[in-house]
């Protein structure tokens, strides 16, 4: 069974390679589809949107693009021109090697009317979730999705440098630390942040804490992002010994 699937696929490959192929460059490429969507690097997209500008009739087509970080006016010649445009950005990580589903992913939208609710019909058969951003507080956005991600990334790997310092390898460190980050995690999504708090700082364990900077005195990235994230838990989340814990942040 294998070797004739096998036979096949190369019948319908050779088919292929025997059939006529129109060669397109990017001056005679036609764009007569009703949706254009630029999948460009952000410093790209006004760039990619001039050069198209004249390239065909905009009038009642739809431009869109996916930067967290820009808003729609990056196709601003394009809307000039008669063009629908929004910036559709999927809150998801995208790696190498680790395509997620796009099922309950949430995209940001932003734009023009007509363009938002061609945007939600898309997103809708992709079994994702539409939600609009203000124009002006695209940039907070974006760094908001920073924050849940690759910023989240640079904590763990913060993490794994002071359990080298604890003497456990880095690969040994992570694979150690998966069950409380998805216990965390599952507490975060379940309770919310407060009722997922724990550690010294909510118990208000001042000398602990203080240890835990001293520890890390030989390590002043990674003691910097504790003070800074500790502060950040001090305002945010409920704790002990406030006053005393700010005290040992500050000293």
């Amino acid at each position: 069974m294998v070797g004739r699937d096998a036979a096949v696929t190369r019948r319908k490959i050779k088919k292929l390679l025997t059939q006529k192929v129109r060669v397109t460059s990017y001056d005679s490429a036609r764009l007569d589809a009703d949706l254009v969507w630029f999948c460009v690097p952000d410093a790209a997209i006004a760039g990619a949107a001039r050069s198209l500008a004249g390239r065909t009739d905009w009038k009642g087509k739809y431009a869109f693009h996916s930067s967290g970080a820009l808003t729609s006016d990056e196709l601003k010649p394009l809307r000039k021109q008669g063009a629908r445009v929004a910036s559709l950005h999927p809150f998801m990580s995208f790696v190498h090697k680790a395509a997620p589903s796009l099922r309950g992913v949430p995209f940001g939208l932003e734009g023009d009317p007509a363009a938002l609710a061609q945007a939600k019909r898309i997103i809708k058969d992709l079994d994702g979730i539409a939600f609009t951003i203000p124009k002006a507080r695209k940039t907070a956005y974006h760094a908001w999705g920073s924050f849940t991600s690759p910023l989240l990334i640079a904590l763990l790997v913060t993490a794994e440098e002071v359990a080298e310092a604890a003497g456990i390898p880095r690969a040994l460190a992570r694979k150690r630390m998966l069950p409380i980050l998805n216990q965390t995690l599952k507490n975060y999504g379940n309770l919310g942040a407060a009722a997922a708090f724990s550690g010294p700082i909510i118990r208000g364990d001042v000398e602990t804490v203080r240890r835990h900077i001293g520890a890390l005195d030989q390590l002043p990235e990674a003691r910097k992002v504790y003070v800074a994230l500790a502060k950040a838990a001090l305002k945010n989340l409920p704790a002990e010994k406030k006053q005393k814990l700010k005290s040992v942040m500050h000293s």
